[in-house]
C-alpha cells in the first residue's frame, strides 16, 4: 500500500477513532504512530469534524490547539477540515492549527442539494477557506449526491475563481449509482485528486473501486500512476480478508436513488428502519422519508452529514411517531437555537420558539465556541481520576472525545486490541455494539442514546446511535 502510489490515504479521524476504543479495545494514537512506521513514503490524512474535532460537541480553542498538535506530532500530514452547517466560524481554529504545525490544511465543503445551494454559494466558500490559510479544497459529497454536471460546474468554477493551481480534490460516495461518472466530469474540469476505496471495501454507502477509476482514465490525457500490480495484489489481500467481517458489511448493497429526495446518507437509512422496527413502526419508513426534508428546510437547510444528519433523522422519526415537534432531542433544540453554528438559511421561527420553550438557553447569534471556557486542566483532572489512564495529552483528548467511553476503554487497555473477525465458516455472533446511555440533555449527541418518551400512557423506548 506504502508503496502503490497514493497521494495519501485516509487511516485516522472520523469514526475510526471511536470505534478503536468503543469496540476493538485498541489504543487510536498508537494505532496512527504504527501506519506512520509502516508507510514511511505516504502522507497519511485524518478527518476533522471543525471545533467538534472527533467528538459530537463544540470544544473549546485550546482543546482543538492541543488535538491537532498531537496528531501531528504522531504521523497525520493532511488534515482534511469541514462542519457540518459549512460554517466557516467553526472551521477557523482547526486550520489555524494545522498551519501552525507545517502540515497539509485541506478545507472540506460539505456537499448537499437545497433550494439555497448554489455552484456560487460553494465556490464563496473555497474563497473563504483558501483566505483562512488552507493548502487545498475537497468536495465532500458524503450522500452521493453530487451528480455529473453539477461535478464539473464546481471544479471548474473553483479553478476559475481562485486559479488553476489551486489543488482541487473530490471525495464522492457511491450509493446513488452515479458518482463514477461525477468522478470524471470532475477530472475533466480540472480536479487534482479524487477518493476511492479498493474493491473488495467499495461500492454500495462506500466509495467507488480504486481500480475503476484507474481503468476509467486509461486512453485519456489523465492518469493516475498507481501501480496496477500493486493494487491486484491488495485486491486479492482484501478478498480474503473481506469474509471474516461479514457481520459487519453493510446492508445496502444496490443503488439507492431515494436519497437525492431525502438525502439521508444509506447508513442513516438503514438506522432509522431498525428505531422503527424497535417500536413495531417498520411501516412507515416512507412516512418518516417524507418528513426529513420538512425537518431540515425547518433547520434552515443543514448538509446531512455528522451529526446534523443524525439530529434532522431522529427529529423526523419523533415526528411521525409523537407528533409535529411534540417531543424534541435536546440536539435538535441546539441545532434550532444556534448552538451548532449558523445554516444557510433561516430557521423556522415557530419551531425556534419551541426549541427555547423546551430550553433554558437562549437563541445565539455567535461563535458557538466562544461561549466555552478553558476546559483542558479540568479535562485532565478528571482523566487522571480514572484507572488507567497514563496522563499522557493523548490520553486526556481521548477522554475529551468521548468520555462516556474512554473509562472502560482505559481499563482494559492493557488485554490488547480484540480481534472481532470471524475464521472461514464459524457462525457470526451479534455485532458488538454499545450499551445505551440515558441523555444528559447537554450539548450534541456523544454516543448512542436512550429516549423514554411517553405518550397516552404508553412508554416508547427509542435508541438513537449515530451514523
Amino acid at each position: 500500500l506504502d508503496k502503490a502510489g497514493y497521494w495519501s490515504v485516509e487511516c485516522w479521524g472520523g469514526a475510526t477513532f471511536d470505534s478503536c476504543i468503543r469496540f476493538l479495545n485498541e489504543d487510536p494514537w498508537e494505532r496512527l504512530r504504527t501506519f506512520r512506521k509502516l508507510m514511511p513514503n505516504t502522507r497519511l490524512q485524518m478527518l476533522l469534524r471543525g471545533q467538534n474535532l472527533l467528538g459530537y460537541r463544540h470544544y473549546e480553542d485550546g482543546v482543538v490547539d492541543r488535538f491537532v498538535e498531537k496528531a501531528a506530532e504522531s504521523g497525520i500530514d493532511v488534515f482534511r477540515v469541514f462542519d457540518a452547517l459549512n460554517d466557516i466560524r467553526n472551521l477557523e481554529r482547526a486550520v489555524a492549527a494545522v498551519r501552525r504545525t507545517g502540515k497539509h490544511a485541506q478545507g472540506a465543503i460539505s456537499y448537499t442539494v437545497s433550494p439555497l445551494h448554489t455552484i456560487e454559494g460553494f465556490v464563496d466558500l473555497a474563497k473563504k477557506l483558501l483566505d483562512r490559510g488552507c493548502d487545498s479544497i475537497c468536495i465532500k459529497d458524503m450522500a452521493a449526491l453530487l451528480k455529473p454536471r453539477a461535478a464539473y460546474d464546481l471544479v471548474r468554477g473553483i479553478k476559475d475563481a481562485c486559479g488553476e493551481k489551486t489543488r482541487v480534490q473530490v471525495h464522492v460516495h457511491a450509493t446513488t449509482g452515479v458518482t463514477l461518472v461525477s468522478l470524471m466530469k470532475a477530472i475533466e474540469a480540472g480536479a487534482d485528486c479524487v477518493d476511492a476505496a479498493l474493491s473488495p471495501l467499495s461500492l454500495g454507502p462506500g466509495h467507488n473501486p480504486t481500480e475503476s477509476v484507474v481503468e476509467m482514465l486509461q486512453g485519456t490525457e489523465f492518469t493516475t500512476d498507481l501501480d496496477k500490480g500493486r493494487l491486484l495484489k491488495l485486491k486479492q489481500y482484501f478478498n480474503t480478508i473481506r469474509p471474516r467481517y461479514q457481520e459487519f458489511l453493510s446492508n445496502i448493497t444496490g443503488v439507492e436513488t431515494e436519497i437525492f429526495e431525502s438525502q439521508i446518507p444509506g447508513g442513516m437509512i438503514s438506522n432509522m428502519e431498525s428505531q422503527l422496527k424497535q417500536q413495531k413502526a417498520g411501516d412507515r419508513m416512507a412516512e418518516v422519508l417524507a418528513e426529513v426534508p420538512k425537518v431540515r428546510a425547518d433547520a434552515g437547510f443543514p448538509p446531512l452529514v455528522t451529526p446534523s444528519s443524525q439530529i434532522v433523522g431522529t427529529q423526523a422519526v419523533f415526528n411521525v411517531l409523537m407528533g409535529k415537534y411534540k417531543v424534541l432531542t435536546g440536539e435538535f433544540v441546539d441545532l434550532m437555537l444556534g448552538y451548532y453554528g449558523e445554516t444557510i438559511g433561516p430557521r423556522n421561527p415557530e419551531v425556534v420558539a419551541i426549541a427555547a420553550g423546551k430550553s433554558s438557553k437562549e437563541p445565539i447569534t455567535c461563535r458557538p465556541a466562544d461561549l466555552l471556557k478553558p476546559e483542558w486542566q479540568d479535562l485532565r483532572k478528571a482523566a487522571l481520576e480514572l484507572p488507567g489512564c497514563n496522563g499522557s495529552d493523548e490520553d486526556v483528548l481521548t477522554f475529551a472525545m468521548f468520555p462516556q467511553v474512554a473509562p472502560k476503554f482505559f481499563a482494559t487497555r492493557d488485554e490488547g486490541p480484540k480481534n472481532l473477525g470471524k475464521a472461514p465458516g464459524a457462525q457470526p455472533a451479534a455485532a458488538p455494539g454499545a450499551a445505551p446511555v440515558v441523555d444528559s440533555g447537554k450539548g450534541p449527541v456523544r454516543s448512542p442514546i436512550t429516549y423514554n418518551v411517553k405518550l397516552k400512557g404508553i412508554t416508547h423506548r427509542v435508541t438513537v446511535t449515530p451514523a
